[in-house]
């Protein structure tokens, strides 16, 4: 089997309105972050990327106020400002973070972040904000009068703010902010993956609902793009025994049938028809085109038929 070309048709994100591309370019490289991902990005190496990304097939880009203090939202900034502003049609995504020095989460901290971002990237609103791994905080502060979620809607009623979303990892407390009525997106990170199938139900129940899903990390931080000799962590932390065992065994079949890993992993997030778009770190202009070729690899029947039952036993799962 050989690599294809993928054709990015634009698809609608829930009930937001927004037309985007299949795959999302993550930004959270963009701003180099070693502790994450294990390499510096340059900052002229990221403004190229951002470039490369404005011209090409895909047309959304996700980052947030926390990736390194900022530094990623003022990067695509930047490009934004070599551009001319966002092109006709393009979707910017950014979500807003509690302080990283005090851990505040309060519904001003929310203000303070949204307000910086739309300062650093260089826009007068911003389309699509997302609440960030609000499991720093219990559900009950993040839904606390004052508190973070009131004030995004009050930023959505200003007019600061075209759309809502929240970003995290632990599936039953992203289920809960879903039921409030309060979201039009999902972010759900490393828990729908060859390796981690926790969120499942949560896809169900946020489509059920009307919410658009972005579906993060199909990698795994890594391992399923790199594999599991260059990588030996999901998730940003150790993998277990077993779970290296299942990627050895997921790359000797995508080895058989000369298909990168990388792509049964990209796709296998992509092809599902629950998801909307799927995010995919990128920090180097090349990687772009690279990332739209695994998205348009010809991958056989039979090779998900061998995939498919490698997932992870459930107690190793992100959950």
């Amino acid at each position: 089997m050989t690599a294809g070309t993928a054709t990015f048709t634009p698809r609608p994100l829930g009930r937001t309105g927004l037309l985007v591309s299949p795959v999302c370019v993550g930004g959270g490289p963009l701003g180099s972050m070693p502790e994450n991902f294990g390499y510096e990005v340059p900052a002229e190496q990221a403004i190229r990327t951002v470039r490369q990304v404005l011209t090409g097939p895909i047309n959304f880009l996700d980052t947030a106020a926390g990736y390194s203090d900022g530094e990623s939202e003022r990067r695509i900034g930047a490009a934004l400002a070599e551009a001319g502003g966002l092109p006709d049609g393009f979707v910017l995504a950014t979500k807003v973070d509690r302080d990283g020095a005090t851990g505040d989460f309060s519904g001003a901290q929310v203000r303070r972040s949204a307000e910086e971002s739309l300062q650093r990237l260089g826009v007068d609103r911003l389309q699509l904000l997302y609440l960030h791994d609000p499991e720093h905080i219990s559900f009950e502060d993040g839904m606390a009068p004052g508190g973070p979620v009131e004030a995004l809607l009050g930023l959505q009623q200003e007019g600061m703010i075209e759309h809502l979303g929240v970003a995290g990892g632990p599936v039953e407390l992203m289920a809960r902010y879903l039921g409030t009525g309060a979201f039009e997106v999902l972010i759900t990170h490393n828990r729908w993956t060859l390796v981690d199938r926790s969120a499942d139900g949560l896809l169900d129940e946020a489509v059920a609902l009307g919410v658009g899903v972005v579906n993060g990390a199909p990698f795994g931080g890594g391992i399923l793009a790199k594999g599991s000799q260059a990588n030996r962590n999901y998730c940003y932390s150790p993998a277990d025994g077993e779970v290296l065992r299942r990627v050895r065994e997921m790359e000797a079949a995508c080895a058989e049938h000369g298909v990168p890993l990388a792509a049964a992993a990209l796709q296998f997030s992509t092809r599902d028809r629950r998801v909307t778009s799927t995010i995919v770190g990128i920090s180097r202009p090349e990687r772009v085109d690279e990332t739209v070729r695994l998205a348009g690899w010809d991958i056989p029947r039979q090779l998900w038929d061998r995939l498919e039952p490698l997932a992870a036993p459930r107690e190793l799962w992100q959950w």
